[in-house]
């Protein structure tokens, strides 16, 4: 029964494939080019019909299965022997390196995904953790980006010295938007944080005498750090501006990883059992003694404190803002990046934001239909992984119904 209806869920799905993917990929202007489309829908074919046999083979009753099967072959199990501690060097060793052997467009595809990526971790403090679902969240990021703009071409203040300001108006404005929303869940609890979203989008876009309305802010000083150099006269240190794509590639990379480290350590305090103990059951919680409506408005104020640094970063490196860069849209590519990459997983947010900013880089021709793509690949894993793509262990547990002991560990 299993088998037949995997069978049946592959087929239904490759004709959707057969139906979005061959028009998309097929159809260059007004040229079809078959072998093309073709050879594109077989990869996507061979995707899903392993995923159809590797869920066919996992449904089956593991009594019926031989002790000799069981065992993992030898490589994976060394694999799987391998502290994790070598798997995250090597992949910071090939994000150092990334510059080295990239063009100035690759460089900057990656800094804007690792952008998201701090949006994301961000927003997954609020949603993943708390269970907050908040589709304002870009307006923090806004926050942000025109409190440096503002302090800088006004006041003359430094990144560095403006990024404290930023990620403190940032984190008051996430209580300001927080606290009227406490008592509220679901659908009001979105469109509450939709609408503070809109009005600070909207402020921002009307206030000229402050902001300069829709014509932005252009001007910002980049970023300056000291460095070592060893000049004629000997020993000194230098003022060294960060100018360049490579230069501001290892700034974000350098946020970025301070920001995995923050939202890690805070997952596994006791502040983050807290928050998924309200995810879970906010009255169960509250009865017994988790303070909810303090640890809800530290999940809001920590959250916008991330995206402020984003934000913060964003300003500077385009030296231009404009409240047009804060759409809605941006909080449900965010969010999106969320659900996709698993809620309340750090390597799944991490996986996702290059996959939702990086991979539609390449279809880029397909200009028309990447939005096509982008609703059908969510809707896609919402049907097939509805945990996400790395899925936190607890969730994973809670979709499938894995006890501690079994396979969910």
């Amino acid at each position: 029964m299993i088998i037949r209806r995997e069978i049946k869920n592959f087929f239904v799905y490759l004709a959707f494939l057969a139906v979005l993917i061959v028009p998309m990929v097929g159809f260059k202007t007004t040229v079809f080019d078959a072998k093309r489309a073709l050879w594109t829908f077989g990869v996507f074919a061979a995707i899903l019909l392993v995923n159809t046999v590797s869920r066919i083979i996992r449904s089956q009753p593991k009594d019926h299965i031989p002790s000799q099967t069981r065992r993992q072959p030898v490589f994976l199990e060394k694999i799987q022997q391998i502290p994790p501690v070598y798997s995250v060097g090597v992949v910071l060793l090939l994000a150092v390196l990334f510059p080295l052997f990239a063009n100035n467009y690759m460089i900057d595809v990656g800094i804007t995904c690792l952008i998201y990526v701090c949006l994301g971790l961000g927003l997954n403090i609020v949603v993943g953790l708390c269970g907050l679902l908040d589709l304002g969240y870009i307006a923090f990021y806004a926050v942000g980006a025109y409190t440096y703009s503002l302090l800088n071409l006004n006041l003359g203040v430094p990144f560095w010295a403006a990024l404290p300001f930023g990620v403190a108006l940032g984190m008051i404005c996430g209580c300001i938007i927080g606290y009227p929303t406490l008592k509220m869940r679901g659908d009001y609890l979105a469109i509450v944080t939709l609408g503070f979203g809109e009005i600070i989008r909207l402020v921002l876009n009307n206030w000229d005498r402050l902001t300069a309305g829709p014509n932005g802010l252009f001007g910002m000083a980049r970023p300056s750090i000291y460095v070592p150099a060893f000049q004629d006269s000997g020993f000194s240190i230098v003022l060294y501006q960060l100018k360049s794509l490579p230069a501001l590639y290892y700034l974000i990379l350098t946020l970025s990883i301070l920001t995995i480290i923050g939202v890690r350590r805070l997952d596994n305090s006791r502040v983050g059992r807290a928050w998924i103990a309200i995810r879970e059951d906010e009255v169960a919680a509250e009865l017994s003694g988790v303070p909810t409506t303090l640890l809800k408005l530290l999940a809001y104020a920590l959250g916008a404190g991330f995206a402020s640094v984003a934000g913060a970063f964003f300003a500077t490196k385009l030296s231009y803002t404009n409240p047009s860069f804060f759409l809605f849209m941006e909080s449900c590519i965010v969010l999106c990046i969320v659900v996709l990459g698993g809620i309340g997983s750090i390597t799944g947010i991490i996986v996702a934001a290059f996959v939702l900013i990086a991979v539609p880089e390449v279809f880029r021709e397909l200009e028309n239909y990447r939005m096509l793509a982008f609703g059908a690949i969510m809707a896609i894993m919402m049907i097939l992984k509805p945990e996400g793509l790395i899925p936190a262990q607890r969730r994973k547990r809670e979709l499938h119904g894995e006890t501690p002991g079994g396979n969910g560990e």
